[in-house]
């Protein structure tokens, strides 16, 4: 039987690499919307082309251009026994869009995981990362610093904080996240399939919590 979920989570919070540990555990892909905007633009689809004009304008993809792409990637034959959705939906409408889409393929959402953690928590994650000028390689000051500090340890480039990354700019992007997903909570809450993990635990600890409470909802 498909098994449908999705992995929620502010900036920070450890949401991709939980979502790539969990979708190898399962054996179901991991279908990240970020992943999907920059194949689709960096390939030059109709719908990648679509998006480009308004991100190149600074304007928000409208819902119609992501659900679009989502909907491609599900029904590749990869998809056919479920999904493990990052960063999508974000929305009550992008939830619904998702239940109608699902809905013709005979499924449905069968859990929402919900990474929590504190914003004083999230804000030094995420500030004290550090990108390889010019290649992108990722440092943190706390968590994996250079061997010279400032200095990329492959080629010897300079590190910068990009401007996502800066404080006031992390702590701005978690509280938009929080004000756009708190009715998209409540939604999954009310039906039953939103369940809550401290995201504040060590990589493994998550990854275990997850799969532990995964297993023992699907059991049945």
């Amino acid at each position: 039987m498909a098994r449908y979920l999705i992995l929620l989570g502010p900036p920070g919070v450890g949401k991709g690499t939980q979502a790539r540990r969990l979708a190898s555990a399962l054996g179901i892909p991991h279908v990240s919307s970020g992943d999907l905007f920059r194949a689709n633009v960096d390939g030059a689809t109709e719908l990648g082309r679509v998006a480009k004009d308004y991100l190149d304008r600074g304007l928000l993809v409208p819902d119609d251009v992501t659900i679009g792409m989502i909907d491609e990637r599900l029904a590749r034959p990869d998809c056919a026994g479920g999904a493990l959705l990052d960063g999508f939906p974000r929305t009550v409408a992008q939830a619904q869009a998702l239940d109608d889409l699902l809905a013709r393929r005979g499924a449905a959402i069968d859990l929402v995981a919900d990474l929590r953690a504190r914003p004083e928590v999230l804000v030094p994650r995420l500030s004290g990362r550090r990108t390889c000028k010019a290649s992108g390689h990722i440092y943190h000051e706390a968590y994996n610093p250079p061997a010279r500090p400032g200095v990329c340890d492959v080629d010897g480039s300079p590190l910068i904080q990009r401007d996502d990354d800066r404080p006031e700019t992390v702590e701005r992007r978690i509280r938009v996240y929080l004000e756009q997903t708190a009715p998209l909570e409540a939604l999954y809450r009310a039906r039953r399939l939103l369940f809550e993990v401290d995201g504040e635990q060590p990589v493994e600890a998550v990854t275990d919590s997850l799969l532990r409470e995964i297993r023992r909802r699907t059991a049945a």
